[in-house]
This record gives structure tokens, C-alpha cells and sequence, in this order.
């Protein structure tokens, strides 16, 4: 025991080290962020326009393809499955209320934290600022559209979780690791294409590796330390050009929780999840309750908008679009990231978890993306406050009735980001092993370049490799999906096995 001990804290004594000379480097060569800048932005410009390359549906309309394969996929497992979003629905919860479910308990985690774990990595910064861009793009009636493409989320979710369970590897010491990159190499292998399951599952693994340190970690404590400036005078205040410290801080915070692994993850996100929803839908729930009168001429407006938009580039199609783009954005159905934590579960029934799954999109963008924009709608701060988007929309239109909220939505936004950055280390750390091998100096010299990062993002203005990162994460979507379709018979024999 004592030798685990010194070992833990000899590592501890390493991270702390290596991370106060990244906030040195950080905060004495002023000129990194546009050396990495100009180092970065063609390959970031080159994969950016092959991932999102669109095609124009309608005049001044362009859609990315990789959009249109996430509503295709969510349309036709929809159907495959027979509405599995809503028939399982109710038998969703009764898992999750389960002590002890069915089987022998192979995994790590119950049904219950696994879902809070995968939730806090897609419940974030989207549902407060995505909302807010959607309509000031789209108008109101993206709103509905948001809603729809997470209904039809619901069952990209139900297909991937169920297959990170089924194809998940049991090391000895009990731990697991799932997702994509294992369903993909495993299960397509059992098809006949062992190589095409090999490349695939590697393609995977790399974009999600690459998306766990952008998109999950240097966004996330950027646009924290940005809403900390705003909350202690914007321009005048005293913190500007501190970002550094910041990082610092937060990366010790993080890394707390993320160096202990998966079970540890799990006791933050069981607190931290269910609080932040708490305070968000509390606020929006009272806003709501103070404009109750309002409400159903808001509902109506975002039907009626939804189908003969008057203000919106593109009409019908334009809102529809903006919609089920910025729902994907926000709940990742279809690119497989959060299977990689529902993966984790203990159950020896893999189709449990994908019916457990069915909640996340629910929760992320029916509940929480619903709320934020019947907020929007009914204040009128959409119309009445021009010139806003993303969070200062959504801060100026909780403002408007709770003066203090600016305040409330910084330790908000603190929460999301931290949550979102835990749980992303996790699935950027499955990646990493998948690729590398299993092993103390795989794992520990992926959460050291995972902290840095957090310094770097919170300190530098590093666009194109935001840009890169989040090319990344859609470019997950493709093998993942590839894999979804042939591998969707072997879920629909799960299901049947299994009786609800």
C-alpha cells in the first residue's frame, strides 16, 4: 500500500511540475498561439472543407453532407427499429431504477452513472449557445427542428451504446474499454472484413483522440475563462491576459477526478450533472412561470416559423436545416463518443444500455435545448436585442427577468465545461489505449497532454485548431456509421433475446 501511495504521489508530483511549465511557456512567449496558428491552419483549412463540404438544396442554402449522413442514419434506425425511441421509453426508466440489473455485472459503472457520465460530455455549452445561434439563424422555427433530429438521435443512440456493450473488451483486473473503435474492428471482422474494421475503427480512435483536445477540452476552458472576464468587467477587467492561471487552476482541478479513472469520473458527474441541470432548468422554469401567458402564442410561433419561416435565408429548408445541424452539434448522436462511457456498464444484456441511452438525447436537446429557447422566445430578446448570438443572446435574455443571472450562467458554464472536459478525457483516453496499447505510460502520458491542453485553450486564441478539432469530431460520424449499418442485425437479435 505504501508503495501505490509514493507512486501516486510521485505522479502527482510530475503532472503539477509539467503543468506549471506549460502555464510558463504559455505565459512568457506571447507569439505561440500564432506560430501553432500558422503551423495548423492549412492542414486545419484542408480537412475542415473535406469534412464539411456541402452542397447547395436550395438557393443560398448549403447543407454540410456529413449533416445530411446524421439525419439519413437517425431516419432510417428510427424505422429499422420500429420506433425503438419511444416504445422503450418508459422501460428506460424502469432500468435505470434498478439497484441490480439482469446478468452476472461484468463492467465498472451502474446503468444510472453511465448515462450521467455520457450526458455530462454532450450536455454543455450547445444547449446555452447553440439554442441562441440556431434561432438568430434559423428563427424560432429551428427550434422544432432541434427537437425532431433529437427524437431521431434518440435511436442512432439505442444502436451504438447497444453495440459498445456487446463488443467491449474485460481486462483482468475487471475494467472494461467499448466503443466505436472496438464494435467496429471486432464486430465488422465477424463479418468478413477484418481490414475494413482495422482501418476503420483506427480512423475513429485518431479523430476522437484529436476531438477530446479541442472540441472537449481547449473550447471548453476557453469560453469558461471568457465568461469569467465578462462577469468581472469585460474588457476593464483586471484577470485579462491571466488566462494561464486560470488554465492552471482548472487543470488541477480536472485532473483530480481524471487521473482516478472511470469510477471516480462517475462520483463527479453524479453530483455535478444532476446540479447543473437543476440550477439551468430551475432559472428557465421560473422565467417561464413569470411569462406563463406567453408561452402558448411562443409554442405557436415555433410551429407556424417551423414551416413558413418569414425572416429566414432559405425558408422551410434554411430553418430545417440549422436545426438538425446545431442538434447534432449538441447531442452527438451518430458520432459515438458517448458509447465509449455507456460502454462501462455492469450488465451482461447489452441492449439494456441502449435503451438506457435513449434519455441522453431526450434530456440534451428535447429538455434542455427547449428550454433555452421558449426563454428566448418568450422575453422577445430574440427580436428586441439585436446584434446578440450564442451565450450573450441566451445571458441577455435570462437577464432581462433575473438581473444576476450573468453571474449564475459563469458557475454554470464553469460546471459544463469542467463536466464536459471529464468525461471527454475519458473518451479521448479509450481512444489513445486503442491505438497504443494498454499501460501506465499510455495512460498517464495522455492526461498530461490532456491538462496541458487545458492551459493552452485558456490562455491562447488558437481558431484553426478549434476549426481542426471540431472537423474531427464529425469525421467520427463516418466510420461510426459505415459501421452502424452492418452491424444493425446484430442488435435487432439482441433485442429480440432480449424481452420488455
Amino acid at each position: 500500500m505504501a508503495k501505490i501511495t509514493l507512486r501516486r504521489n510521485l505522479i502527482l508530483l510530475i503532472f503539477f511540475v509539467g503543468l506549471c511549465t506549460t502555464s510558463f511557456v504559455a505565459s512568457n512567449f506571447k507569439n505561440v498561439d500564432k506560430i501553432i496558428d500558422d503551423a495548423i491552419f492549412p492542414v486545419s483549412e484542408l480537412i475542415g472543407g473535406i469534412v464539411f463540404f456541402s452542397i447547395e438544396v436550395t438557393e443560398g442554402v448549403n447543407v454540410p453532407i456529413v449533416v445530411i449522413w446524421l439525419i439519413l442514419a437517425g431516419i432510417y434506425f428510427t424505422l429499422y427499429f420500429r420506433f425503438i425511441n419511444f416504445r422503450a421509453f418508459r422501460h428506460s426508466f424502469s432500468l435505470l431504477k434498478k439497484t441490480k440489473p439482469k446478468g452476472s455485472l461484468t463492467g465498472e459503472i451502474s446503468h444510472l452513472q453511465a448515462l450521467t457520465t455520457a450526458i455530462s460530455g454532450t450536455v454543455g455549452l450547445g444547449n446555452i449557445a447553440g439554442v441562441a445561434i440556431a434561432i438568430s439563424i434559423g428563427g424560432p422555427g429551428a427550434t422544432l427542428w432541434m427537437i425532431v433530429a433529437g427524437l431521431l438521435g434518440m435511436s442512432l443512440k439505442f444502436i451504438e451504446c447497444t453495440l459498445a456493450v456487446k463488443f467491449r473488451k474485460t481486462f483482468e483486473d475487471g475494467t472494461v474499454s467499448g466503443g466505436p473503435m472496438y464494435y467496429l474492428s471486432i464486430g465488422l471482422s465477424e463479418k468478413g472484413w477484418p481490414r475494413t474494421g482495422a482501418i476503420a475503427a483506427s480512423i475513429f480512435a485518431f479523430c476522437c483522440v484529436l476531438a477530446s483536445f479541442g472540441s472537449g477540452n481547449m473550447f471548453q476552458a476557453n469560453q469558461t475563462f471568457k465568461q469569467f472576464i465578462i462577469v468581472t468587467g469585460g474588457p476593464q477587467s483586471s484577470f485579462l491576459g491571466f488566462g494561464w492561471i486560470f488554465g492552471l487552476i482548472l487543470s488541477i482541478f480536472v485532473g483530480v477526478f481524471i487521473i482516478g479513472g472511470i469510477k471516480r469520473i462517475v462520483k463527479f458527474t453524479q453530483i455535478v450533472v444532476p446540479l447543473m441541470a437543476l440550477v439551468y432548468l430551475t432559472s428557465g422554469a421560473i422565467i417561464l412561470a413569470m411569462h406563463y401567458e406567453m408561452i402558448p402564442s411562443a409554442l405557436l410561433l415555433i410551429v407556424s416559423e417551423a414551416f413558413s419561416p418569414t425572416a429566414v435565408k432559405g425558408g422551410m429548408i434554411g430553418a430545417l436545416i440549422v436545426g438538425f445541424q446545431r442538434s447534432a452539434f449538441s447531442n452527438e448522436a451518430g458520432i459515438g463518443s458517448s458509447a465509449i462511457a455507456h460502454s462501462a456498464v455492469k450488465t451482461d444484456y447489452p441492449v439494456t444500455q441502449g435503451i438506457v441511452a435513449l434519455y441522453e438525447p431526450f434530456i440534451d436537446t428535447v429538455v434542455f435545448c427547449t428550454t433555452t429557447a421558449l426563454v428566448i422566445v418568450v422575453t422577445g430578446t430574440f427580436v428586441n436585442v439585436q446584434g446578440l448570438t450564442g451565450i450573450e443572446l441566451t445571458s441577455s435574455a435570462f437577464e432581462s427577468v433575473i438581473s444576476w443571472f450573468p453571474f449564475l450562467l459563469a458557475i454554470t458554464v464553469f460546471l459544463f465545461a469542467i463536466s464536459s472536459m471529464v468525461s471527454w478525457s475519458y473518451y479521448g483516453l479509450k481512444s489513445w489505449t486503442f491505438l497504443f496499447g494498454e499501460g501506465v505510460l499510455q495512460e498517464y502520458s495522455y492526461k498530461f497532454v490532456f491538462l496541458a491542453f487545458i492551459i493552452l485553450g485558456s490562455s491562447m486564441e488558437l481558431s484553426s485548431v478549434i476549426h481542426f478539432s471540431d472537423a474531427m469530431l464529425f469525421a467520427m460520424c463516418v466510420p461510426n456509421i459505415f459501421g452502424l449499418y452492418w452491424l444493425a442485425p446484430i442488435v435487432q437479435e439482441e433485442l429480440t433475446k432480449y424481452k420488455f
